[in-house]
């Protein structure tokens, strides 16, 4: 059986006087929500003849590819940028998959993995291309729906590579609800908010948030398409934004990751909305000098 997630009232420090709730993505043993996305995509793969994947990431994407190559038997490698989260690090080779650190952002180690995966004849996964992923991350959607006690007037949450939003997006739509789907990305990774607004991928060379989650660089084609029909809004939130939420979260007892962070952090830029509101904590996994940073001094982050 699939496990949920719970939904849970936010503490009233990111109540902020009005109706918010978390949905607990975290609360998974890879302390991610990466896993529902990756089981059926590598599944998918095996069913296709797959000897094994190689995929690149910042982390939570890599631990969950290992963990879902290891339900299915498959060998795994994963490719990590040079400065990639020690924390994620240990997790996805705590799964079993094969670790390879490469180039200064995320972009770089996928050009690596495209090369490993051709030479040597194996499945590349890239991350928010598969249609699978989308699908499993509408299960999320499908949770909060029964877990609330009517339809929130938003959900909001994280966007790095576009996958999440795109299967949340997707789900309220085949639902038929009116609930804002609201994306948030790093003002200094802001690749697929000027994506979304543009209609189409563009360029972008800022690549510089803490919240590696939400550091991506060059935006995926399918993702895009994917968002700008089930996406009502982006927001762009800085890092000092970020920190801020993430030691108020911190305060009251939840740890959560950069990205999980910025989420919070959007619901002070979203005053127009009246209504319950569901935030999506994506992840807890976050290197402890970091964490403590943000916590203590979030103000050395830039605004």
């Amino acid at each position: 059986m699939t496990p949920r997630t719970p939904l849970e009232k936010a503490p009233d420090s990111l109540q902020g006087g009005r109706a918010v709730l978390l949905k607990r993505e975290d609360r998974h043993a890879l302390g991610a929500f990466k896993w529902r996305g990756a089981l059926p995509a590598v599944e998918a793969f095996r069913a296709r003849g797959a000897t094994g994947i190689v995929t690149a990431s910042t982390g939570n994407h890599g631990s969950a590819t290992a963990w879902a190559a290891r339900q299915c038997n498959l060998p795994a490698i994963v490719f990590a940028p040079l400065a990639a989260s020690r924390a994620k690090l240990a997790l996805i080779e705590r799964f079993g998959a094969l670790v390879r650190q490469t180039g200064r952002d995320l972009d770089e180690a996928k050009r690596a993995a495209r090369e490993e995966a051709r030479e040597k004849g194996l499945v590349f996964f890239e991350d928010g291309a598969e249609p699978a992923q989308y699908a499993g991350y509408g299960a999320i959607a499908d949770e909060i729906l029964e877990q609330c006690e009517g339809p929130p007037v938003a959900i909001v949450l994280p966007v790095g590579n576009g996958a999440l939003i795109g299967g949340i997006g997707e789900a309220v739509r085949r639902h038929g609800l009116a609930t804002l789907v609201v994306g948030v990305a790093a003002k200094e990774a802001p690749v697929m908010a000027l994506s979304f607004e543009a209609g189409r991928p563009v360029p972008c060379d800022r690549m510089g948030t803490f919240a590696d989650g939400l550091a991506v660089r060059v935006a995926i084609p399918y993702a895009v398409a994917v968002m700008r029909r089930v996406v009502n809004r982006m927001l762009l939130v800085s890092e000092r934004e970020i920190a801020r939420a993430l030691g108020l979260a911190a305060a009251s007892g939840l740890r959560v990751e950069g990205a999980a962070a910025a989420a919070l952090a959007a619901l002070r830029r979203m005053e127009d909305i009246s209504g319950p509101i569901v935030a999506v904590i994506t992840g807890s996994n976050i290197d402890d000098a970091l964490y403590r940073r943000a916590v203590e001094d979030p103000d050395s982050f830039p605004d």
